[in-house]
């Protein structure tokens, strides 16, 4: 049974609308099983409004994306800011944030892991935009580890992201204890980590 349409309010212009229903749509079922006229249908727009904003469902899918990196990486940096008060702890605190999305009604993994997963060309904007979203972590990361004055922030980084992709991943196709405990395992691999890039003084003091 199709989901219900979205209770948008009459001010809300159609574009947003589009944008709103299709990132809903796509998250949750995937953007090959989600068809254009589902998306109008919800969105209670004509079709010619879609296509006056959207040239394409492939432009749609970018918009969503996009929106979608905007969206993560801010909450992300929030929590984290909110969860730990000190450089160091903030790094351990990014699996905090992570657990409270691993258990949250709505997860469905990760939207730019799922791009990736339905579009097999490298060249297409989905897999693009997802790269770029997963560079853009790292870059946070790395800004969490040089803030913290870890040596070799950038190697820090990858390591780090190789641990939320793998909890990301964990969680979403785990049973549901996987996505309780795919954070905390994460976190304290993480922990056990950061002693390796402690600048040499203070490992040795």
């Amino acid at each position: 049974m199709p989901a219900a349409a979205n209770p948008f309010p009459a001010s809300t212009p159609p574009r947003e609308r589009i944008l709103q229903t299709a990132a809903r749509l796509f998250y949750a079922d995937g953007f090959h099983h989600t068809g254009i006229d589902r998306i109008i249908a919800e969105a209670g727009v004509a079709k010619m409004s879609l296509y006056q904003h959207f040239r394409s469902k492939d432009e749609l899918i970018g918009a969503f994306l996009e929106r979608r990196d905007d969206y993560w990486c801010n909450w992300l940096r929030e929590r984290v800011e909110a969860l730990a008060g000190t450089p160091r702890a903030r790094l351990l605190a990014v699996f905090d944030a992570l657990g409270e999305w691993f258990t949250s009604s709505d997860f469905r993994g990760c939207a730019f892991i799922n791009a990736a997963a339905e579009f097999t060309d490298a060249r297409h904007s989905a897999r693009v935009i997802s790269r770029q979203h997963k560079e853009r972590v790292h870059a946070y990361l790395k800004e969490l580890a040089e803030a913290a004055k870890m040596s070799r922030p950038g190697e820090l980084a990858a390591q780090l992201a190789l641990l939320v992709e793998g909890a990301i991943v964990t969680a979403q196709v785990g049973p549901s204890q996987e996505a309780t405990d795919a954070a905390p395992r994460a976190k304290a691999i993480a922990r056990r980590l950061l002693p390796d890039f402690q600048p040499a003084k203070e490992r040795t003091s």
